[in-house]
């Protein structure tokens, strides 16, 4: 054991399962699994004393529309149920230009179906791009607020919080993190997790 490890609490009580659901951000593209944000807040709840199992379920290019066809089949395929599932969707669909009404009616359909069956949820919020427009941020921004008002799921209110403005922090494509920028995601991101799963 290190001396950094030493340092760390002990990992304490059951084991706390989490299912993470979301796209590129969440299935690390451009990255090594272990650089996965899944991966990294897994090891960052542990260092909390969190005993908690994060399962990365995310995949590269889903729009909200594919993320609710799969949400009930990637629910069922875990064993036991999860204690809490991450909801990060929405980032496919701005490129795409598909409506904030249709983003709405996804993500509100994968909350409405975790709550069914009793699984508390995270949902990481996004921002639209501001060469979108004002009417466009106005449709598209109080979906993840109101949504997680309404199901009472935790919210954290912009995912990529904290990458705006550092290119130090993500790839050359200027949208998806580095293994520096997933960190910097997992430090704002970690006790919001840990707290909804306790």
């Amino acid at each position: 054991m290190s001396a950094a490890e030493a340092d760390l609490p002990p990992i304490m009580g059951p084991e706390r399962r989490i299912l993470a659901v979301g796209d590129s951000l969440f299935a690390g593209y451009g990255l090594t699994a272990n650089e996965a944000y899944p991966t990294r807040l897994e090891a960052a709840l542990r260092a909390k004393g969190i005993n908690a199992r994060v399962t990365n379920a995310g995949v590269s290019g889903d729009t909200s529309a594919a993320g609710a066809q799969r949400f009930a089949f990637v629910l069922d395929a875990q064993n036991p149920k999860p204690d809490l599932v991450i909801v990060e969707f929405g980032g496919n669909d701005i490129l795409r230009g598909i409506s904030p009404a249709e983003t709405r009616k996804n993500i509100d359909a994968m909350l409405a179906e975790a709550t069914k069956r009793g699984v508390k949820v995270v949902l990481m919020g996004m921002l639209a791009p501001p060469n979108l427009g004002a009417d466009f941020r106005k449709q598209f921004e109080p979906i993840y607020p109101e949504l997680a008002k309404k199901h009472g799921a935790t919210l954290v209110p912009f995912f990529l919080d904290g990458l705006v403005g550092k290119p130090e922090l993500v790839q050359a494509d200027n949208i998806h993190p580095n293994a520096k920028g997933v960190e910097e995601i997992v430090k704002r991101t970690a006790g919001t997790v840990g707290e909804a799963v306790k």
